[in-house]
């Protein structure tokens, strides 16, 4: 029986979804890329309001299975094979996370390299060990970025900083990715499991169809105008005022105490 890659749990309404590749630095082979897919199709459909993404052992993400690469050039006699289909997977599940209609937090610690720090900045919120390290680190083997980098790095840095870090492919710290905006938070390292789950309990709090609203107001921003973002704006308020929760927030307020957001709408 295989071992599995990827371990879904669920803590009340906050599904983790840890990477279990420890020995490999939690480099994305094909069957872990495989249960990531499925473990946030899964974390989604069963109701979680948050989930939280994170890598068992002394990595959050290395990036892609080099060795798996090899091994499927040797097998296929092409050295582009692992960018392939493979390659068309991993992306599926970047998208996955960016079209999730719930939360999704990255704890990243260690090493988050290439693809995997592509994949924390897929996550809505990214809270940081001090002990992480980042890199763009595809030029340095050859490759250009994947997995969304040169969408994700300009949007969050700028243009001309996002255009070093993909060109150079140099590692930084935390808190160097905290000065830039990569990051949300830096936190101990003894302390990323606790301070995500904090936060994530923060957000379940929060209405889960605001939330939605917000991360769908969000992805569209970048290629709407003014015009265009309001009237959105215009139509996701409408939603949000049809809401048992905005009734909720309305009637909490008024009598003074702390909203119970129970509503999905």
């Amino acid at each position: 029986m295989t071992t599995p890659a990827a371990i879904l749990s669920f803590a009340g309404e906050i599904a983790t979804i840890e990477m279990d590749r420890p020995d490999a630095l939690n480099a994305l082979s094909l069957q872990l890329v495989s249960e990531l897919v499925d473990a946030v199709k899964k974390a989604v459909n069963d109701g979680a309001r948050v989930a939280i993404l994170k890598g068992r052992g002394r990595a959050f993400c290395s990036g892609g299975d080099l060795r798996e690469m090899r091994s499927m050039w040797e097998r296929e006699g092409r050295i582009e094979a692992f960018l392939e289909e493979p390659l068309r997977k991993l992306h599926e599940l970047i998208a996955s996370i960016r079209e999730a209609p719930i939360p999704f937090i990255a704890a990243v610690n260690g090493v988050c390299a290439g693809a995997g720090t592509n994949l924390a900045l897929a996550c809505d919120i990214v809270i940081a060990a001090d002990n992480a390290a980042f890199s763009e680190g595809f030029v340095k083997i050859g490759l250009s970025p994947d997995c969304g980098g040169t969408y994700f790095l300009p949007r969050i840095v700028g243009e001309k900083l996002a255009a070093e870090l993909l060109m150079t492919g140099d590692e930084i710290g935390a808190v160097h990715a905290e000065r830039i905006g990569l990051v949300n938070q830096v936190v101990p390292a003894a302390e990323l499991d606790q301070r995500a789950d904090r936060f994530a309990r923060k957000l379940v709090e929060r209405p889960a169809g605001a939330l939605r609203r917000i991360k769908q107001m969000l992805a569209a921003s970048s290629g709407n105008t003014l015009r265009e973002q309001l009237d959105l704006e215009h139509e996701c308020q409408l939603e949000s005022g049809r809401s048992a929760d905005f009734k909720e927030g309305v009637t909490a307020f008024i009598e003074k105490r702390k909203p119970d957001f129970q509503s999905r709408d």
